[in-house]
C-alpha cells in the first residue's frame, strides 16, 4: 500500500511539471519593433499617439486665434516668448505629463511663430553650468550670466477623464484644457480644449 501511495504522488509530480511547462508555453511572448510614430492603442488608455495628437491641436488652435501675430505686429515682428507650465493630471490613471509637455513645447518650435524657454527645472541646470562657466571656461567661450530672455506669456493646463463600463464594453472620455496668460497683466489671450472618446469592446473567451 504504501509503495502504491508512493508511485501515485511521483506520477501527480510529473503530472503537474508537465502543465507547468505546457502552461509557460501558453503564455510566450513575441516582441516585434515597430516605427515610434505608429499609431498603437492597445488598452485605450493615454498612450504616445494622444500625447502628440493633442500637443499639436493645441498649438494649432492657440496659434489660430491670433495672440502671437498680434503680439509680433506690436512688437517690430518678434515672436513671443512662451513657457510651457505644468498641466494637472486629474484622470485617475498614470499619465506621463512631463512627455505631454515637451510635446507641446516641440510643437511651439516647430511652428517657427512663437519661442519657447526653459521650463524651472531646466533653468536650474543651465545657471548652474554657467555659474561653472565663469570660473573655468575660457573668457572669450563663456555663457554670459544675467541674459536670459524672459517669457511674456506662460501656457498651462488639465487633464481630465470620465469612464463607462458596461460588461466587455468600456468607453473612455478625455478631456484637455489649456490656456495661455499674459504674465504682465494676468489676462488669459486664449482658452481650448481638445476631446478625446474611444470605445473599448473585449473579445469574448473561446473566440
Amino acid at each position: 500500500m504504501t509503495h502504491r501511495r508512493s508511485l501515485i504522488r511521483r506520477v501527480g509530480q510529473v503530472a503537474g511539471a508537465f502543465l507547468l511547462l505546457g502552461g509557460g508555453a501558453c503564455f510566450s511572448k513575441r516582441v516585434t519593433r515597430i516605427e515610434p510614430s505608429a499609431v498603437t492603442d492597445l488598452s485605450g488608455r493615454w498612450n504616445d499617439t494622444d500625447s502628440r495628437l493633442v500637443a499639436n491641436q493645441l498649438v494649432e488652435q492657440s496659434l489660430a486665434s491670433g495672440w502671437a501675430t498680434r503680439y509680433a505686429q506690436l512688437h517690430g515682428g518678434d515672436a513671443p516668448v512662451v513657457i510651457v507650465g505644468s498641466f494637472a493630471n486629474r484622470t485617475l490613471e498614470h499619465i506621463a505629463v512631463a512627455t505631454f509637455v515637451k510635446d507641446i513645447e516641440r510643437a511651439f518650435v516647430t511652428t517657427g511663430v512663437a519661442r519657447v524657454v526653459s521650463s524651472g527645472g531646466e533653468r536650474d541646470a543651465l545657471r548652474a553650468e554657467r555659474k561653472d562657466q565663469q570660473q573655468n571656461a575660457r573668457a572669450d567661450t563663456r555663457a554670459q550670466q544675467g541674459q536670459e530672455v524672459g517669457a511674456r506669456y506662460a501656457l498651462t493646463g488639465t487633464l481630465e477623464s470620465i469612464e463607462d463600463v458596461d460588461g466587455r464594453e468600456r468607453v473612455v472620455f478625455y478631456q484637455i484644457d489649456a490656456s495661455i496668460v499674459d504674465l504682465e497683466t494676468n489676462t488669459k489671450v486664449w482658452a481650448g480644449q481638445h476631446k478625446i472618446k474611444k470605445y473599448v469592446e473585449r473579445a469574448r473567451f473561446g473566440l
